[in-house]
């Protein structure tokens, strides 16, 4: 019997009754960018935000749930995931709306290029950030993300979340505890939808800045490689990249995952690479960064998952202590 199959087994007719779609050894690497990564015991994905809480209430407490979002920057390791990968369906949680003259609600699967284009539509400015960022918006409140000077933070009212037992939470902009590339909310909430508050602006302007921002990724990033976007955070004062740069590893290769050439920040699969190469690669930078100049990097892409029997990757900063 799979993994998946004694999970599904195990729970027995507790999930009877849900909407959503349950997938037992379910294939990571098909969600990933980088198509990498092991297997999930099982994958759900809720009809609805009631859907998810129906579920949440169903799965005992000692079974784990990962939650994921379209994958754009994630990193799964060959060992697989154990318990539940939950995401967020695009047709129970990728719509976005305007609500007002200034207001947009969306879903947490809606794409952040999705937002960009609604907030275009209606005149509102303050959301052509997003149009270059490859991911969702569950992810963009998670990570307060951010790009060309604007950031989440900036544009979120409040957020709607279910916590473990399914129940419903809404949090203030105050209570995400927004800071760069982080919000200090529980780790346990699922985000399931959020209200943004832009302000009004003509759609040239807003078209412009779209426009600027769409030139930027296509001149600077590689963005048809499969990546997983920015790799480390910006640490302060300087550039992730300007760092990886001067340490020698724009380019640098383990196996199949290489450090762009293009922007030295994006890792990218260059056909055939494991979770273990882009992992170990991103190890090797962060040793060399250190080592060179003294700054230590911090992985802005997600790794989630078991490490493959004899292929664990430490953490190279800890040799260097």
């Amino acid at each position: 019997m799979t993994k998946g199959a004694a999970l599904l087994a195990r729970l027995g007719d507790r999930l009877a009754g849900l909407r959503g779609r349950i997938t037992p050894d379910a294939e990571m690497d098909k969600i990933t960018w980088f198509r990498a990564g092991g297997p999930a015991d099982a994958l759900f994905q809720p009809a609805d935000e009631d859907d998810l809480a129906a579920f949440l209430k169903a799965v005992p407490e000692d079974i784990p749930l990962t939650i994921v979002g379209i994958g754009s920057n994630l990193l799964v390791r060959e060992g697989g995931i154990t318990g539940f990968v939950v995401r967020l369906s695009a047709k129970g949680f990728g719509e976005a709306e305007v609500i007002s003259e200034t207001r947009i609600k969306a879903g947490a699967s809606t794409p952040d290029k999705r937002v960009a284009a609604v907030a275009l539509e209606a005149g509102i400015g303050g959301f052509h950030f997003y149009h270059g960022i490859p991911g969702a918006i569950g992810g963009a409140l998670r990570m307060n993300a951010g790009a060309n000077g604007v950031e989440t933070r900036e544009r979120v009212v409040e957020v709607r979340a279910l916590d473990r037992q399914g129940n419903l939470h809404t949090l203030s902009n105050e209570e995400m505890g927004y800071a760069y590339r982080h919000s200090s909310a529980a780790a346990g909430l699922i985000f399931t939808s959020a209200l943004f508050e832009g302000y009004k602006e003509d759609r040239e302007t807003i078209r412009a800045a779209m426009d600027a921002v769409q030139h930027h990724r296509e001149t600077v990033q590689p963005i048809r490689e499969k990546t997983g976007g920015s790799t480390f955070k910006n640490p302060e004062g300087t550039s992730a990249w300007k760092e990886i740069d001067k340490a020698g590893c724009r380019g640098l290769m383990i196996g199949g995952a290489q450090m762009s050439p293009m922007h030295c920040n994006f890792m990218i699969n260059t056909g055939h690479a494991t979770g273990y190469d882009l992992e170990y690669l991103g190890e090797t930078v962060r040793a060399r960064v250190l080592e060179n100049s003294g700054i230590r990097l911090h992985w802005e892409i997600k790794r989630i998952g078991n490490f493959k029997p004899d292929h664990e990757v430490q953490e190279f900063l800890g040799q260097l202590l």
